[in-house]
């Protein structure tokens, strides 16, 4: 039987991954195939064009538009100062306390002088882009103009939601069990600059405590989604997460509301304790799939045997896969699939699905769900 999409977790302790870092527009890539890099290390960069004012010239020297010419000291293309003089009218009967001078207001350069609006525009110096590398490793290609594929050995946990951009720091877990909460508590200036794992939750508390610390990061397992207005001071809709002007990025592993993290999760995360690592709170729900990560780079030594990406096959979902219910009555359950019947079953909402029998991990209990309200955890 055909293989049907699953939605995947992935929880490696060794594998391979290869991030595309490019630039939002064409710049400089600064790196070469085979160069070794740092997470926080400039692979690229590039200027993008910045704001654009206007001065209304002619009613400040109240002269008109066809005057504009003979009245301005700068010239289209020139670059100018904060406060230097770019045009200035004739003294008043040769007497320069009555003569008129018009300042630019910012650093920048001429854009436009018109002589049908007596309008001059001036644009700000442009604004400089860099990217960075964001995880240990090497470069295994370039696109020159736009960025650089770069390979890691590493350690690679998804996460279910998370928020804020990309950040890297070493791992500190405050935690005792895949259960316990974070509150405002446990975090304090020590953890400045660090990414701190907790079990189940974090409280609104909390997470203010670790932005005002400047925690770097949080990863637990669940997080209320009513706080996440509280957070960011608006209503998170639909599209994709991840430029939300927050120090802190979180990183949630289970779901919504105080759900313990996954045993193998957490306990992988645990043997990392000190460790340096890479995260990203980006996620995107809809097409072209996006999940929050985190990524631990291996020494050499650890990640010598790794098999590359290209040896590995793609599976579907089998017998005794780890999956995690992604629906109610029983959302954030994790279990292992004992059935996978291939005949249609009808279900309460009246429609007929393929089904899977699943032995809840908390419980044992066994209960039959659709296929489609799981997500396969890959593990290796």
């Amino acid at each position: 039987m055909a293989h049907v999409f699953t939605p995947g977790l992935q929880v490696m302790a060794r594998t391979i991954v290869r991030k595309d870092r490019t630039l939002p527009i064409p710049g400089r890539v600064l790196v070469r195939p085979g160069d070794t890099v740092t997470a926080e290390q400039i692979i690229a960069e590039t200027e993008i064009p910045n704001d654009v004012q206007s001065l209304n010239v002619v009613n400040l020297l109240s002269i008109t538009p066809k005057e504009i010419y003979t009245c301005m000291l700068k010239k289209e293309g020139d670059s100018v100062k904060a406060n230097e003089p770019i045009a200035q009218n004739k003294p008043f009967l040769g007497i320069k306390f009555f003569q008129t001078i018009v300042r630019a207001p910012f650093d920048g350069s001429i854009e436009r002088i018109s002589d049908v609006t007596g309008q001059v525009l001036i644009r700000k110096p442009p604004r400089a882009i860099t990217l960075s590398a964001f995880v240990d490793g090497v470069v295994m290609g370039v696109c020159e103009g736009l960025g650089a594929e770069i390979e890691t050995r590493c350690a690679y946990i998804q996460g279910i939601f998370g928020i804020g951009g990309e950040q890297n720091g070493n791992l500190v877990v405050l935690a005792h069990s895949e259960n316990d909460a974070l509150n405002e508590s446990n975090i304090s200036e020590e953890y400045r600059g660090k990414i701190i794992i907790g079990g189940s939750h974090i409280t609104l508390k909390g997470f203010r405590k670790a932005m005002e610390c400047g925690v770097k990061g949080i990863i637990v397992g669940g997080f209320n989604a009513v706080d996440l207005k509280d957070i960011l001071g608006y209503e998170l809709g639909v599209a994709i997460t991840g430029d939300e002007d927050i120090p802190t990025t979180l990183i949630i592993t289970e779901g919504f509301g105080r759900m313990a993290m996954a045993h193998r999760t957490f306990d992988l995360l645990r043997q990392f304790d000190g460790s340096r690592a890479s995260i990203s709170g980006r996620t995107q729900i809809r097409a072209g799939v996006m999940r929050p990560e985190i990524i631990v780079p291996l020494s050499r030594e650890k990640s010598a045997d790794i098999a590359p990406p290209d040896s590995r096959t793609e599976k579907g979902i089998q017998i005794g896969d780890e999956v995690r219910i992604i629906r109610q009555p029983w959302f954030g359950q994790l279990g292992t699939i004992l059935e996978l019947p291939s005949a249609l079953t009808l279900i309460e909402t009246e429609a007929h699905v393929r089904i899977m029998k699943v032995r809840l991990s908390s419980s044992g209990e066994i209960i039959t769900v659709p296929r489609a309200n799981i997500e396969l955890i890959e593990v290796s």
